[in-house]
């Protein structure tokens, strides 16, 4: 798979405007809602994981949104780790010596086979001790949602029921991508919550 993720992979994805699937004012606007999402939680971010990282795009927008909280990126892509200096390694394998306040995994575990995929799940829940924001490219999206001319279609298609099924094993589903550590002491109103079951209202 690192052979995969050379240079010319995200000159394609990333960085052509002709051919890029995002843009640094959408990637922005995603970390000012991650930011705020947080904020409203009333979590204090100081350590940050952005699982899968890519170019960085979330990083400088991450940071402003979020002042005193330490980043770290992890990737499989040697090439983006001597370029930008990320820790390599997989989702599935990383093993911290602490957990994170608040974890990124956006648009990655679709690139991973069945076994792999569920295992970085589960290696999620033991990253994150509060707030993780997830998202996959998944079969719906694929026929409804993006661009097929810019989107990678080599990649693994699953429902998103596949991941919610394996993420609610660890965490509670907010919405917008949003997903809550099971014991955290972080609480929300029950109709602000898509794990309606399970939500605890604010004291």
């Amino acid at each position: 798979m690192d052979d995969r993720f050379d240079r010319a992979y995200y000159e394609r994805y990333y960085r052509d405007p002709a051919s890029s699937v995002t843009s640094r004012a959408e990637m922005a606007a995603r970390a000012r809602l991650i930011a705020a999402c947080a904020g409203y939680l009333g979590l204090p971010v100081k350590r940050l994981l952005d699982a899968g990282c890519g170019v960085g795009l979330l990083r400088a927008p991450l940071l402003r949104a979020l002042p005193g909280a330490a980043y770290t990126g992890i990737e499989v892509s040697a090439y983006l780790c001597a370029k930008h200096g990320w820790v390599r390694s997989t989702i599935e394998r990383y093993r911290p010596a602490r957990p994170f306040d608040l974890v990124v995994c956006y648009d990655v575990l679709q690139y991973l086979g069945d076994a792999q995929a569920a295992r970085a799940v589960a290696n999620l829940a033991r990253l994150c001790r509060g707030l993780l924001y997830f998202s996959a490219l998944t079969r719906a999206d694929w026929r409804s949602n993006c661009d097929r001319s810019r989107t990678d279609r080599d990649v693994h298609l699953r429902r998103g029921d596949w991941y919610r099924t394996r993420l609610r094993r660890g965490f509670r589903e907010i919405g917008a991508g949003f997903w809550l550590r099971r014991g955290a002491p972080l609480s929300l109103w029950e109709l602000e919550t898509a794990d309606a079951g399970s939500a605890r209202r604010r004291a």
